[in-house]
């Protein structure tokens, strides 16, 4: 054997090298075999670096020249990493005090960490014990998801303050004044109400503003919605404040509307007040409702509603539908059907281009798009083609068709008869066309049907500087005027803002869309699109209508 182990710096490493000059005293005993294996061991390149690396770590060590270093700031972070680490942020709620007084009537003990969400849950004096009680607890709240408070539930102490002899007022300012956890004292009621939530959806047909309701049992927990809104009507179970969400909100806690009942009286007396002070004057509580709006009680609803005629201008009278209250209507989701289109209906003031919408429409694709030819009694207009525009007819003709139910709607402007046949609806329906109808917006009520099915399209003219410049622009000619010679006067379009306030008042509610006409190709591209939303997509509809 010639050749013995290097230390990386040329030198032999004198520990393998006393290693191989032992191994060659004793080859004279050791199997040849073994002693082959042993000295290649000790040769290879592998177990020299090894234990010189080996030889260098033990003398840094001996000598002690490395010490592992540790700044202040990065102890610091580990020390405080390590504290935090092993806390418990979540918040802990204090023991439960134990009382046990076999007398005393049973009591619940309820805990509840407040946040910035409100608690969920509204309360009231009752009437014959004069005890504060849960009058209602919203689906979703913190009270409701803690499945521990419940409607009845009489109130005794709120963080160990007694509420013996304080109103719902001075309840109020102790939760208020309260931070952390809070502590209900309460005596359970007989009975839990059912929580489950209904699957009601309804449309607004007015707008609600609950900071500005003198009514509402609690302002912080009302839900304020726009005409149009859908809402998720999810309990019923009070008379007067129902409990919604809006469709299609992420957030899972409900807020108190009026009710259906309590909205109706409201509206009535209004128009009573007008009716007989000449002003609409903010009636008390007590003469909208028999009992208080806050009242949970089902046995004192306020009734239905109780229609009263009101006079308007005597001009004005045949437009107001006088029994109608516009409070909520049941919808659910219409879906399309191939091969049956829902008539399209454009509703208008005179004047703010219904008709050339609907023209316009029927003449991009006359194939798919097509519109009744209506009756009229009117004389035929320079240009005008019988059969075209209008079918004309004399009025004892008309009169009689009415009376034997031929039209689907109709109705008089200016002296002259107007209507829509239902045959010639009926027939383009049944045809797998798309009937567009431009009728007068009175005909809503005759044609708003579950057989008809209407997607209902409000066109409304601009503000009034916007309407003239708009129209003068397009050299638009007056509808008022029999020849069409000549343009709207100033007069003409105050009349047109006018009656659009007044079918936006008393229809308004019932229309799908809108479309604001400032700029009639913009206007058409709205139409357009309604249309193809109309046939492809589930759409809100009465519940009537998909029942």
């Amino acid at each position: 054997m010639t050749a013995i182990a290097m230390a990386s710096d040329g030198s032999y490493d004198p520990v393998i090298s006393k290693l191989i000059t032992s191994l060659k005293e004793a080859e004279s005993l050791t199997d040849e075999k073994d002693l082959g294996f042993l000295q290649n061991l000790l040769q290879s390149k592998e177990l020299n670096a090894l234990v010189n690396v080996h030889s260098k770590v033990a003398k840094i060590n001996k000598d002690d020249r490395i010490a592992p270093l540790l700044s202040a700031s990065v102890q610091s972070i580990l020390f405080a990493h390590d504290a935090i680490a092993q806390k418990d942020f979540y918040p802990h709620l204090p023991d439960i005090p134990v009382e046990v007084d076999e007398d005393e009537e049973t009591i619940k003990i309820v805990q509840l960490v407040k946040s910035n969400e409100p608690l969920g849950a509204t309360i009231k004096t009752d009437e014959e014990t004069g005890k504060i009680i849960i009058a209602r607890i919203m689906h979703g709240g913190a009270a409701d998801r803690s499945g521990l408070i419940h409607v009845g539930d009489e109130v005794i102490e709120v963080n160990n303050i007694n509420v013996e002899g304080k109103t719902p007022s001075d309840v109020l300012s102790i939760l208020q004044n309260s931070e952390g956890t809070i502590t209900f004292k309460l005596v359970p009621s007989d009975g839990k109400l059912d929580q489950r939530e209904s699957k009601v959806r309804v449309r607004a047909y007015f707008d609600y503003e609950p900071e500005n309701d003198p009514y509402i049992p609690c302002k912080e927990a009302g839900l304020g919605f726009q005409r149009g809104d859908i809402l998720h009507i999810v309990s019923q179970d009070d008379s007067y404040w129902w409990q919604a969400r809006k469709e299609g909100e992420k957030t899972t806690r409900a807020g108190l509307i009026p009710s259906r009942a309590l909205q109706e009286r409201r509206i009535l007396h209004e128009r009573t007040q007008k009716e007989t002070n000449g002003d609409a004057k903010k009636g008390s509580c007590a003469s909208i409702c028999s009992t208080p709006p806050g009242s949970p009680n089902p046995n004192h609803p306020c009734g239905g509603p109780k229609t009263k005629k009101i006079m308007y201008d005597t001009a004005e009278n045949d437009d107001f539908d006088r029994e109608m209250i516009a409070t909520y209507e049941e919808v659910a989701k219409l879906y399309p059907r191939p091969g049956v289109f829902r008539p399209i209906i454009l509703i208008g003031a005179p004047g703010v281009g219904r008709n050339e919408l609907k023209r316009r429409l029927v003449a991009r694709d006359p194939e798919k798009y097509k519109s009744p030819v209506p009756y009229t009694t009117r004389p035929m207009r320079p240009g005008e083609v019988a059969g075209r525009e209008y079918l004309f007819v004399t009025r004892e003709k008309m009169e009689a068709d009415i009376a034997g139910g031929k039209f689907i709607e109709h109705g008089e402007y200016k002296g002259h008869l107007y209507g829509t046949a239902a045959e010639s609806v009926k027939s383009i329906v049944n045809a797998g066309c798309v009937c567009v109808i431009g009728p007068h917006y009175q005909a809503l009520k005759s044609l708003r049907t579950a057989q008809l099915k209407p997607y209902i399209v409000h066109i409304r003219p601009p503000v009034y500087e916007e309407l003239k410049k708009s129209r003068t622009k397009a050299r638009a000619r007056s509808t008022f005027d029999e020849n069409n010679s000549r343009g709207f006067t100033d007069e003409e379009f105050m009349e047109m803002i006018k009656s659009d306030e007044r079918i936006n008042f008393l229809y308004g509610h019932f229309c799908d869309d809108e479309i604001v006409n400032d700029d009639l190709s913009d206007a058409f591209e709205k139409l357009v699109n309604f249309a193809n939303k109309c046939e492809s997509e589930p759409l809100w509809a009465p519940a009537s209508w998909v029942q």
